[in-house]
């Protein structure tokens, strides 16, 4: 494995514009990008995770949390971490690859190695891991669980933080976290719920990171609940290389294009955005420890 090459490639969806955005006015108070997937290449010239990492540090984008989804990206993850400084990790299995795995017997060897590379100093976090009930079906359910709750134990035995995969699994989710015991920093990652689950979150000083998304005409609901949450609870994100932020939507993402995420937040919260960017980095501090600290 080569450290720093992207080791998947997103679909080339036809009638998509693959060329990436021009950088955006940078921001005067640095953040960072709270959840991010480099390993996945996108583009019609694909960006190398060091262009990636420089254009975002010419903008105002500090660092990434750079996230795992199954046991080869968690430990391309970890390793690229390892290797640069301006990289924290997330290791986990996906609940979309709880099922397959599963049904292949390698269910629990899988989360043995995500709970071995937890143990890594770089490694500030489990994620993403939960629920997702779009994509998989109800006899894929079980694993999905059954997954979750383990990365929660994994989280807690490391006293990581966790990053929570919901899709149409609200209820569920927060029945689980509360069943199981959420580790003490529980962060929703690309918020996609409402008031109400906003409200369910504050209440219990889980995170709410917000992506491209609360960027997006149809997505009034996000911008709804970040305005019910207490500032201290907010994160940012791009999911790159998916969930571009307006005026962009459809194109390659990347962490250099926070500031269009954040200047919208700032917007909806009618916040001075210095001050905003400052609380947003202090948070995720909070939540992910120093990205200079060992």
């Amino acid at each position: 494995m080569t450290v720093g090459k992207p080791i998947r490639s997103r679909e080339k969806t036809a009638g998509r514009d693959l060329n990436y955005p021009p950088l955006p006015e940078p921001l005067r108070v640095p953040v960072y990008d709270n959840h991010t997937h480099l390993e996945i290449e996108d583009g019609e010239t694909g960006l190398d995770v060091r262009e990636q990492l420089d254009r975002a540090a010419r903008v105002g984008v500090r660092g990434v949390v750079q996230v795992g989804t199954d046991l080869a990206t968690s430990r391309w993850s970890a390793a690229l971490a390892a290797s640069d400084p301006r990289v924290l990790a997330a290791v986990a299995l996906h609940p979309n690859e709880a099922p397959r795995l599963a049904e292949r017997g390698v269910l629990d060897e899988h989360i043995s190695g995500i709970d071995e590379l937890a143990a890594q100093p770089r490694v500030r976090a489990v994620g993403e891991t939960g629920l997702d009930y779009f994509r998989t079906g109800e006899e894929g359910r079980g694993s999905q669980l059954y997954s979750f709750e383990q990365h929660i134990e994994i989280a807690q035995r490391h006293g990581l933080a966790l990053q929570i995969h919901d899709r149409d699994a609200h209820e569920d989710v927060v029945a689980t976290l509360l069943r199981v015991g959420a580790p003490e920093r529980t962060v929703f990652h690309c918020y996609s719920g409402d008031e109400h689950l906003a409200a369910i979150c504050a209440e219990h000083g889980w995170y709410l990171s917000f992506a491209g998304t609360v960027t997006f005409k149809t997505a009034a609901h996000l911008r709804a609940s970040l305005r019910v949450v207490p500032r201290s609870l907010v994160l940012v994100e791009t999911d790159a290389p998916f969930l571009t932020p307006m005026p962009h939507r459809g194109r390659p993402n990347s962490a250099y294009l926070i500031p269009h995420t954040v200047r919208q937040m700032a917007l909806v919260l009618d916040a001075d955005l210095d001050t905003l960017c400052e609380q947003i980095a202090h948070t995720t501090e909070q939540v992910y420890g120093r990205w200079d600290n060992e």
